[in-house]
């Protein structure tokens, strides 16, 4: 990256980190979770004020942020409670993420009469991992851009309704916070709203939120793959390979588990990992500003009302069933 390319993203990224500090402050002083502050002092900017054009390209990293922050969050994570949820966190995983893609397709095409691509993407954006999902399995199916664009603007709408539903409820039910990290982290969409829904409950729920969360989004590449083969057998696709579920496999995946087991080797001091405990805190603040600047209402109301209907009635199926498989395995 060049010295011209960091001056052009470093006034967004001073719009972020600002957004952040504030955020932060009114956390300090208000019973409000900063995480949540900052998607909502993002949110509200970017649907008054407007973003200017200048913040945008520094703004746009936050995804980037949400990585690090993530990748930073493995040295709070305990390696024995990981181990020992890891095959009922599994089987729970591959469950719901076939129960969502079986529940949307079925809608999809028997219900609601929408498209044999459109259903799909709204099935994997649905099951896996959001709109990454979605933009992962377009060339598979071979959809076009007004599909693709249903589908996104779809997930987005659902995505901005959990990240508030889904702590309101979470707290109103009373769920443990395990419990709750495992319910959002398997049937909400985006990564970024379950981290933030996550940590919004508590500490545990938001790691446990994450460590779901990219347990699902590990599938991408099995998708990819399958959604080829399907296609290809009507015509409809290239076809794909092997190479396709590593590509769809996030990296920074790899640097959160390295982490993971390097803070429980009891190789790095405890000092250090306060540090990095802090700078994974510091990471989500800057990347939930950038999630609630994403956020656009004239975008949102853009989408048709079959493919939200579709989603919703598979998001309150799927969001029951999860809630009872988490309160029954963990």
């Amino acid at each position: 990256m060049t010295a011209g390319s960091l001056r052009g993203l470093a006034p967004g990224l001073g719009f972020l980190v600002a957004v952040g500090l504030g955020a932060g402050a009114l956390g300090a002083i208000a019973p409000v979770n900063a995480l949540l502050a900052a998607v909502a002092i993002g949110a509200i900017v970017a649907n008054t004020v407007g973003v200017p054009a200048v913040l945008r390209p520094g703004a746009e990293t936050y995804k980037l942020w949400l990585e690090v922050g993530i990748v930073l969050m493995g040295a709070r994570v305990s390696l024995d409670a990981v181990v020992e949820a890891g095959p009922a966190l599994g089987v729970a995983v591959v469950g719901v993420v076939a129960l969502s893609l079986a529940l949307v397709e079925a809608l999809s095409r028997s219900v609601f009469g929408l498209g044999d691509r459109l259903g799909s993407l709204l099935a994997a954006g649905a099951s896996v991992c959001g709109v990454s999902a979605v933009v992962g399995v377009a060339g598979a199916v071979r959809a076009d851009e007004r599909h693709v664009a249903y589908a996104t603007t779809t997930i987005l709408v659902f995505d901005a309704v959990t990240l508030v539903a889904y702590p309101a409820v979470g707290h109103l039910l009373g769920v443990p916070d395990r419990v709750f990290g495992v319910w959002a982290g398997l049937s909400m969409f985006s990564t970024g709203p379950v981290t933030a829904a996550g940590f919004a409950h508590s500490e545990v729920a938001g790691q446990w939120a994450t460590l779901t969360k990219l347990t699902r989004n590990a599938l991408l590449g099995a998708l990819v793959v399958g959604y080829s083969m399907v296609y290809a057998r009507t015509g409809q696709s290239a076809g794909g390979s092997i190479r396709a579920v590593w590509d769809g496999v996030p990296k920074f995946v790899v640097g959160f588990v390295a982490l993971v087991a390097l803070a429980s080797s009891g190789a790095v001091a405890d000092p250090a990992l306060a540090r990095v405990e802090t700078a994974s805190r510091w990471a989500f603040l800057v990347a939930f500003a950038g999630l609630g600047a994403s956020v656009e209402l004239r975008e949102l109301r853009g989408a048709g009302l079959r493919p939200v209907a579709v989603v919703g009635v598979s998001l309150a199926v799927v969001s029951a069933v999860s809630l009872a498989v988490a309160r029954l395995a963990f």
